[in-house]
């Protein structure tokens, strides 16, 4: 495990002075409310190990969340379990449910954690490269259905996507669960943007939801994305029983367990989440309208990002041909800082030209950023 390219784009910011528009670290305030309940719970002593499986009324939020939003009914002893954020929850799913030799698909690019993940459970992953359909990114069933072989035991989904900002269609998560059940294949499915959705084209559905796929399915959030909280390391996952115990069982030797005001004071939070999240997703999409008019000024040929923290850009507009090299040379040539896409595959697929650049920042930042991209074109 070598530097990242996330550290070395990071110090290059540091020590250039230039905006970073790398890493996905939000800027935005949380709600108030949530955080005099995590100060109170604090100095009223709640500061001791919460139960292993999480603190009871979180995860009670967790189900009613989840019956509320979708339709589906987990129970909160046994089928809820709270991790120290999504991370954690997705290694701990990873190493209960998978064997050395196994296989693992997952569709590129993908977080930089699901390959580390597979790797420390021994496990390969394979990804599953979407396609470049326009604007957007696309599934292609095809290459999915021929990437599974006798050792695939799992499929990570990750909708809303990251890097992307793809929202997977409902015919997409149908052709994705017909390939699950034909192979019987579990499903981790990585939902952390799911209240982060900008345009009325896009609607977060879960694949536990469809026919066949609860008993299959481990579904995977957090507080982090949702409520600007992401230092707080407060996640969890749904599922039925039997993979959810087996998830757990990880989890007791790699935490054990963690954040018990935070827990308490996201107890409250989460039945008000729905209020909350329609103003956060107004002021991110401004920030993702910004970003994306300013790539476009600057002659960058930015991508649709439907949801999450990021847009996409082809640099081949200022000559590059890699986003390595371009990611090196632009704190230096126009005091922005950016994440190549390609650190996010796990295939050879990928295209070299993709960028990523970040918009969970404050308008400011922002401005100073396509300003400055405008300027240095």
């Amino acid at each position: 495990m070598g530097t990242s390219i996330f550290t070395e784009m990071t110090e290059l910011a540091r020590r250039t002075g230039a905006v970073n528009l790398g890493q996905g670290v939000p800027e935005l305030d949380s709600p108030a409310t949530l955080l005099k309940d995590v100060a109170d719970a604090v100095l009223s002593g709640h500061n001791q190990y919460p139960p292993a499986h999480g603190f009871p009324a979180l995860r009670e939020a967790i189900a009613a969340h989840q019956l509320r939003r979708y339709g589906l009914d987990y129970q909160a002893q046994g089928e809820v379990l709270v991790t120290t954020g999504a991370t954690e929850a997705l290694a701990s799913a990873l190493l209960a449910l998978c064997d050395p030799a196994d296989e693992i698909l997952a569709f590129d690019p993908c977080y930089d954690a699901y390959a580390a993940d597979s790797r420390l459970a021994g496990a390969q992953l394979i990804g599953v490269p979407l396609v470049l359909d326009g604007d957007g990114f696309a599934l292609d069933a095809d290459a999915l259905r021929a990437a599974v072989t006798s050792r695939t035991r799992m499929l990570i989904l990750n909708t809303p996507h990251n890097p992307t900002g793809k929202v997977f269609t409902a015919g997409e998560l149908a052709a994705i669960a017909d390939i699950c059940r034909e192979h019987s294949l579990t499903v981790v499915t990585d939902e952390v943007y799911e209240h982060l959705i900008y345009d009325n084209s896009a609607h977060h559905l879960t694949i536990a939801a469809l026919p066949g796929m609860r008993e299959r399915t481990l579904i995977i959030s957090s507080a982090g994305k949702t409520f600007n909280t992401t230092g707080w390391k407060v996640g969890w996952l749904c599922g039925p029983a039997p993979l959810v115990a087996a998830a757990g069982a990880a989890k007791q030797f790699l935490t054990y367990a963690s954040g018990t005001p935070y827990q308490e004071a996201l107890a409250r939070a989460l039945g008000s989440v729905e209020e909350w999240a329609t103003e956060l997703r107004g002021t991110l999409r401004r920030n993702r309208d910004l970003l994306s008019d300013g790539l476009s000024r600057a002659g960058l040929r930015p991508f649709r990002a439907d949801a999450g923290y990021f847009v996409q850009a082809d640099v081949r507009p200022w000559g590059y041909q890699d986003g390595v090299r371009f990611c090196r040379d632009l704190p230096e040539r126009a005091g922005v800082v950016a994440i190549p896409t390609s650190a996010f595959y796990v295939s050879a697929d990928a295209p070299a030209w993709l960028v990523r650049f970040s918009f969970c920042k404050q308008a400011p930042s922002l401005q100073t950023a396509v300003t400055r991209l405008a300027t240095a074109r």
